[in-house]
């Protein structure tokens, strides 16, 4: 437990020197936050509300691309050679990887939250703790597909042409840059084969709410992105901590790339699921209508506004003077 302290506070440090990971887990999300709240939501404090849930999976997706890339940096510089003439496992290191990324991605994620409330009046966060919930568990199973590519790539340059083969698919079918439900509906049936569509409806689920609970959805209404975020999450870790490699010159088992595209396989059984069974997608639509509601319901004149007043009927002119 000492080790993986210590551990971690080194990574920490390394992190906020290594301007790569400091760009993905810190300023995109923040120009993703400004981009998504002051122009496409025109700073409507429900429609940033609405937004936030794809806002926040920025944060929780991107750690992936950083931790990618630091630790292949950390390779070809020798930084990782250093670490393995300690009494250091390969799980002990990947494991401090994934606290000091989390580390840092919970303050960026408070400060949405903070310049939400008072830069566009958002008084309602729903659910904080399901919130909580599904950014630990969401940070660390993109954290750990993250390690899994560090430990497939050789350098720095194959590690972006890998993290922009994920990336891209992630952040454009899974509802994060355009609503699900404003996507053709065979990218709807895709994107349930993604993890990202789970994260990103888990975050907006908890902030936004359901139809049951509008005021953020509860732990429990949550199981499926929870329970598929964890095991998957937890499978790639386990292969992460396999295939590990301190050395630049260590070569890569050949079938490690094979074992790696093997993970998104709990995905592709519940893609099939959904598609059949499941109720995400719909789940995805009643949000947005909800929102659409509610701002009809804004806009929607009082009667007052929209009816003149009734006017009393006017006194006969000179109704007191006598008849002749």
């Amino acid at each position: 437990m000492t080790n993986l302290i210590t551990l971690t506070r080194s990574r920490i440090q390394l992190g906020l020197r290594n301007k790569m990971f400091f760009f993905f887990s810190a300023f995109m999300p923040l120009a993703f936050f400004f981009l998504y709240a002051g122009i496409f939501a025109k700073g409507d404090p429900e429609k940033v509300r609405y937004l936030l849930g794809p806002v926040l999976s920025f944060s929780v997706m991107g750690s992936f691309w950083g931790m990618s890339a630091a630790l292949v940096i950390y390779r070809e510089q020798g930084i990782l050679r250093r670490f393995h003439v300690t009494p250091v496992s390969a799980a002990d290191m990947l494991a401090s990887s994934i606290f000091a990324n989390y580390a840092l991605t919970l303050p960026v994620i408070a400060l949405e939250l903070l310049l939400a409330r008072f830069l566009f009046h958002v008084h309602n966060f729903g659910n904080l703790y399901s919130l909580l919930l599904i950014v630990t568990i969401g940070t660390v199973a993109f954290g750990s597909l993250g390690l899994v590519v560090a430990s497939i790539t050789n350098t720095m340059q194959e590690t972006q042409i890998l993290n922009q083969l994920i990336w891209l698919p992630l952040i454009f079918l899974s509802g994060a840059t355009i609503p699900l439900p404003s996507l053709p509906t065979f990218v709807q049936r895709f994107s349930v084969f993604l993890p990202a569509t789970y994260a990103v409806s888990g975050l907006q689920k908890s902030l936004f709410g359901t139809i049951a609970h509008p005021d953020g959805a509860y732990p429990t209404d949550l199981l499926l992105e929870l329970g598929a975020l964890a095991f998957w999450g937890c499978i790639t870790f386990f292969l992460s901590t396999q295939l590990f490699r301190w050395e630049p010159e260590a070569k890569i088992p050949r079938n490690a790339k094979l074992w790696a595209v093997s993970t998104i396989l709990p995905f592709v059984l519940l893609g099939i699921w959904e598609n059949s069974h499941g109720t995400l997608q719909a789940q995805s639509r009643a949000a947005m209508d909800r929102l659409d509601n509610r701002r009809s319901t804004d806009k929607a004149p009082s009667k007052s506004q929209d009816q003149p007043a009734e006017k009393s009927p006017a006194a006969p002119a000179n109704s007191d003077a006598p008849k002749q």
